[in-house]
């Protein structure tokens, strides 16, 4: 095999969680782009039949989208049993979905702080960040074995291998009591996520499954510019990564490219955790 064919992933079937979101549009264009075929999982439709007639006229492969609730198991079999009967295959799962908090700003009571944190919004955001994606790995992964042959690549964040640097969301003239942060449950869920992906790894390494991976750095995607200024600060490239600056990595990992590469931790964010 020459090593352009070795990052080629034609006619091959890749499920991809949180599909719609910014980065699952990048993650399914980047596996049409090398002849896979993207299977998009999200909870809203959010314009799919446009998303998917560029994905399809441009690059020649089927994408299909399927509506799913990634904590529900039931949900999630249906799910694959849609897409078995469609492409007949599954060769690989990115676990992508999560809900990425946001950082409040607030006069009265901040509920992204800790000490104000509800039980409820803990659960939930560990039940989508987490709990699906071992939900997804259980379910897909399982027919992965059943073949002998897989890839799960799990989207994890620089914010899992680092805590966040919470003077960057510190806003001018708001007592400390309110400052925005960070929520707990974005840190504690990335960081389960490289632990999920150290233990799949070589609980099915005797399966030809390989499991690794991605902690992307922030995207820009319109923020303000004194957040920018911050943050920028904190990374040696000073900048924040364009949107489709992860959609190589994807294609490594999910690629005979990475075929010697397990339980392992890609780390791709200009540089702010060497820091």
């Amino acid at each position: 095999m020459s090593l352009l064919d070795q990052f080629s992933l034609e006619g091959k079937v890749f499920v991809i969680t949180g599909g719609l979101g910014l980065l699952g549009r990048e993650h399914a264009k980047a596996i049409a782009e090398f002849g896979g075929n993207p299977v998009l999982l999200d909870l809203e439709e959010n314009n799919w039949m446009e998303f998917s007639k560029e994905i399809n006229r441009n690059q020649k492969v089927q994408s299909h989208f399927i509506r799913c609730d990634i904590t529900n198991e039931g949900d999630i079999i249906s799910a694959k049993d849609t897409i078995l009967d469609k492409y007949n295959r599954i060769d690989g799962l990115i676990n992508n979905a999560t809900i990425n908090p946001k950082v409040e700003k607030s006069k009265s009571k901040n509920f992204s702080r800790l000490e104000n944190l509800d039980l409820e919004q803990w659960e939930r955001e560990i039940k989508v960040g987490l709990t699906g994606a071992m939900l997804c790995s259980k379910i897909f992964g399982q027919e992965m074995v059943n073949n002998l042959k897989g890839v799960i690549v799990n989207i994890s964040s620089d914010l899992g291998v680092i805590a966040p640097d919470q003077r960057i969301y510190k806003i001018d003239n708001i007592d400390e009591k309110n400052q925005p942060v960070k929520p707990i449950t974005y840190s504690v869920i990335k960081h389960g996520i490289i632990g999920l992906t150290k233990y799949l790894s070589t609980y099915w390494s005797n399966k030809n499954i390989r499991v690794n991976s991605l902690s992307p750095g922030g995207v820009f995607n319109g923020q303000n510019e004194v957040f920018v200024n911050k943050l920028t600060n904190l990374i040696p490239m000073r900048r924040m990564a364009n949107i489709d600056e992860y959609k190589a990595a994807i294609i490594f990992l999910c690629s005979d490219a990475s075929s010697y590469m397990t339980g392992q931790n890609l780390i791709i964010d200009g540089g702010r955790s060497v820091w």
